[in-house]
């Protein structure tokens, strides 16, 4: 980890993700226990506990650097320049058109070494 990471380090951070670890225990343990309630209300407590439980990794000095890290991913996948449909579409074609060949070559040398070998052997 780099030092401006390692400064950041809070003393508090350990209690955090205690927190953390503690809400996502009440989430699946709590869902258990209310099995019988509705699907609807289960999911908008997890989601609920989920946010919390995002909230305060984020307050940590690893989620600030997770949550750097996914915004300069972003920032690179938006400098991607992904190919244009016909692009696709031929490079799709051009890799069924090559299995097929290999797929006819491979059956071919199978055919071959099986009638080699069935000489061969009788």
């Amino acid at each position: 980890m780099n030092a401006k990471a390692e400064a950041k380090d809070s003393r508090f951070d350990s209690l955090k993700w205690l927190v953390v670890v503690a809400l996502v225990v009440a989430g699946v343990v709590g869902n258990q226990y209310f099995s019988a309630e509705p699907l609807l209300y289960r999911v908008l407590v997890l989601l609920a506990l989920a946010v919390v439980a995002g909230f305060v990794a984020l307050q940590t000095a690893k989620g600030q650097a997770f949550f750097s890290l996914a915004k300069e991913a972003r920032t690179e996948i938006r400098k991607v320049v992904w190919p244009s449909r016909q692009e696709t579409t031929q490079t799709t074609l051009i890799v069924v058109a090559v299995v097929l060949v290999m797929a006819l070559v491979l059956w071919g040398l199978d055919s071959l070494l099986g009638w080699l070998v069935s000489m061969i052997v009788g």
